[in-house]
C-alpha cells in the first residue's frame, strides 16, 4: 500500500519548454553544450557553485553575450503553472492520507524567477502542501543519481515499496525503481498529475 508520495516540479506541476534554452541561446550563437558546459550546469544544479560564477563562466565563454541575455535563455524553459494541479496538491494535503513530498532538479536562477514572476505567495501556498520540498541545489545533490533517493527515503524514515515517485524523465524512475520505488514515468502533454489515481489505481 502506499502511504508516500514523491513529486517531481516541472512537467509534473510547472510546465517546461525543454529545447527552449537550447533554441534562445542558439539565436546568442551558442550551438551546442560542450562537455565542460554540461559539467558546469550540473554543478549548478547540485548548489555547488554560486549564481554569479555559473553565469560569469558563461560570459567569459560567449563575451558577445550580456548576462542579462544569458540568465533570460536560461530561465525561458519555464512556462506557467495550471491552476488545477495546485488545487490538486492542496486537496491531497487537506485529506492528509499520504505524506507529500517534493523532489526537483532545480537550481536558484529557476527558484528566484519563480518567485519573482508568479509572486511568494503562490509560491509558498504550493510549498506549504509539502512535508519536504526538496531541491537540488540546496541539498548539493540530483536526479537521477541513486544517493538523492536513498537520502530522501532515509531522511523520512521511507520504505522505498510504500513510497510513489513521479516524474516525466524516465532516467530519473528508472533510478528509482531500482531501489524499490513505485515509480510513474508521466508523459507531459499526454497526462496529467491530477489523473494519478486513475493511472496507478492498482497501488492505492
Amino acid at each position: 500500500m502506499i502511504k508516500n508520495l514523491l513529486f517531481d516540479y516541472g512537467d509534473i506541476f510547472i510546465n517546461l519548454d525543454k529545447p527552449a534554452t537550447a533554441r534562445e541561446l542558439h539565436k546568442l550563437g551558442i550551438q551546442d553544450f560542450t562537455a565542460e558546459m554540461i559539467e558546469k550546469n550540473q554543478a549548478y544544479e547540485k548548489g555547488l557553485i554560486s549564481t554569479e560564477a555559473f553565469v560569469d563562466f558563461y560570459h567569459q565563454e560567449f563575451p558577445h553575450t550580456t548576462k542579462e541575455a544569458l540568465i533570460d535563455a536560461w530561465n525561458a524553459i519555464l512556462l506557467d503553472f495550471p491552476k488545477h494541479r495546485l488545487e490538486f496538491i492542496k486537496q491531497l494535503a487537506k485529506d492528509k492520507k499520504y505524506r507529500l513530498l517534493l523532489l526537483s532538479n532545480t537550481n536558484d536562477l529557476h527558484i528566484s524567477w519563480i518567485k519573482h514572476d508568479w509572486g511568494m505567495e503562490f509560491y509558498n501556498e504550493f510549498a506549504a502542501c509539502f512535508e519536504q520540498f526538496y531541491l537540488s541545489h540546496e541539498i548539493n545533490l540530483r536526479k537521477p543519481d541513486a544517493n538523492i533517493y536513498e537520502f530522501v527515503l532515509r531522511e523520512n524514515d521511507l520504505k522505498a515499496e510504500e513510497t510513489l515517485f513521479i516524474d516525466d524523465t524516465k532516467e530519473n524512475t528508472d533510478s528509482a525503481a531500482t531501489l524499490g520505488i513505485h515509480v510513474w514515468n508521466l508523459i507531459s502533454g499526454e497526462e496529467d498529475i491530477v489523473d494519478l489515481f486513475m493511472h496507478k489505481a492498482e497501488l492505492f
